[in-house]
């Protein structure tokens, strides 16, 4: 039977959203994939990236290729104003009250495993607890499970509803003395649940505990607020919101990071080396940047920031809107197709499942008439298997997707359909 939950139809976006000339910006965008014109809708995965982003590592490694910070000539100089001014792009882009608050990291797993390596094995101790959801990406279930198979501390699982959404009453009689972290996500990548981050950091500090937020997926989509959300700790990737790979942020309350320990050593992050007295060690943020960073993508991580404003992410997220609704509707009318995840507050994700077909079946079918999607379980196994299936398909929506593209998808998802039953 076809899907019932119906989602209710979005805001329209106030002024004309101008995907046409914004999808210029996107050289893959204009290639065949099979003899189709490619349809991109796994986003959730790693968006595409605009020429204005590409050209960055042109202009960097042709006109100012050198290490940063430590160098006194010409090339050097630029090259660490170029990263340094990411760094407070960033802190725009978070709103964070200092850049010196802002870390940079391979990407959002990295993130989190710095708090747990350096905040997390200082910190804990047998006894305490660590909350975590089942909505998780694995980057925030992995970590924890390994510091606390060392350590001792317990980990606790904040339950979902059927619709996708977090189940708040659990969470709130979850909390407790004990409790010394919340580790959530602020949007799931494998259901687009969209979680309430800035209630949830209330209430863990009315316990006394802390906040980790993944911000992975809520990034590309929705402005983020550190101050308003009251995050202790927030983390997102590069590839994500229209950058490179090899790049993320871990943003961090300045008591708190001054008070952790490094978790790497090397360049970069001392002050003073000695075989007899010991080290001191670098002011934040570079006490965590041991060694040469990845500077090149850092500086276009700089630049896709540049661009995702220079669109709106509020007119970003509006726009995804209105294709998650489109899809959404005629994905419901699809003969037994089941929606996974309808809650009321959604991100520019649709994850399903299709009765008596695989998941993979699907997605390389689907490719043959040049759509991507994503199949598997989006490393998020727990959840999966909490609604009983162990895989799904995911389109997943960014801010070059049309309407017209939604309506190849379904076509051609009710093609694919109807070849493998």
């Amino acid at each position: 039977m076809p899907n019932t939950v119906i989602e209710q139809a979005p805001t329209q976006v106030q002024a004309p959203f101008d995907v046409a000339r914004l999808r210029q910006d996107f050289p893959v965008l204009a290639r065949e994939v099979h003899g189709k014109p490619l349809i991109y809708l796994d986003n959730a995965a790693t968006s595409q990236t605009p020429q204005q982003v590409i050209d960055v590592f042109s202009d960097y490694y042709s006109r100012y290729n050198a290490n940063i910070h430590r160098g006194l000539h010409t090339l050097a100089d630029e090259a660490t104003a170029a990263f340094e001014g990411t760094r407070h792009k960033v802190r725009a882009f978070l709103n964070a009250e200092d850049a010196r608050q802002i870390i940079f990291t391979r990407g959002t797993t990295e993130a989190i495993n710095l708090v747990v390596q350096s905040w997390g094995r200082k910190t804990l101790s047998p006894g305490d607890e660590v909350l975590i959801s089942m909505l998780e990406h694995h980057s925030n279930i992995v970590p924890w499970q390994l510091l606390a198979a060392e350590i001792g501390f317990t980990i606790k699982v904040i339950p979902v509803e059927a619709n996708g959404a977090l189940d708040m009453a659990a969470y709130r009689a979850l909390l407790s003395e004990r409790t010394k972290l919340v580790a959530v996500n602020h949007v799931s990548n494998a259901l687009g649940t969209i979680n309430p981050v800035r209630e949830m950091a209330a209430l863990a500090h009315q316990h006394g505990a802390l906040i980790l937020i993944d911000g992975a997926q809520a990034a590309p989509h929705q402005v983020v607020d550190v101050q308003a959300i009251d995050a202790d700790f927030y983390a997102f990737s590069g590839h994500k919101v229209y950058g490179p790979t090899g790049v993320g942020v871990l943003y961090g309350k300045q008591a708190l990071l001054e008070a952790m320990p490094p978790w790497q050593g090397g360049g970069e992050m001392i002050k003073t080396v000695s075989f007899g007295a010991g080290t001191t060690f670098a002011d934040i943020p570079h006490k965590f940047e041991a060694g040469t960073p990845a500077i090149a993508e850092v500086i276009a991580l700089g630049r896709a920031l540049e661009w995702v404003e220079s669109v709106g992410v509020d007119a970003i997220g509006e726009w995804e809107g209105q294709l998650l609704y489109r899809a959404t509707q005629a994905a419901g009318r699809i003969d037994g197709l089941r929606i996974l995840g309808t809650a009321p507050q959604k991100a520019g994700v649709l994850s399903f499942v299709v009765e008596r077909a695989h998941s993979q079946d699907i997605g390389l079918l689907i490719d043959q008439l040049g759509v991507a999607i994503r199949t598997g379980h989006h490393c998020a196994q727990p959840l999966l298997h909490h609604f009983g299936v162990d895989a799904t398909c995911r389109a997943s929506f960014a801010a070059y997707n049309t309407l017209e593209e939604v309506d190849s998808f379904i076509e051609a998802l009710n093609r694919v359909i109807g070849m493998v039953r």
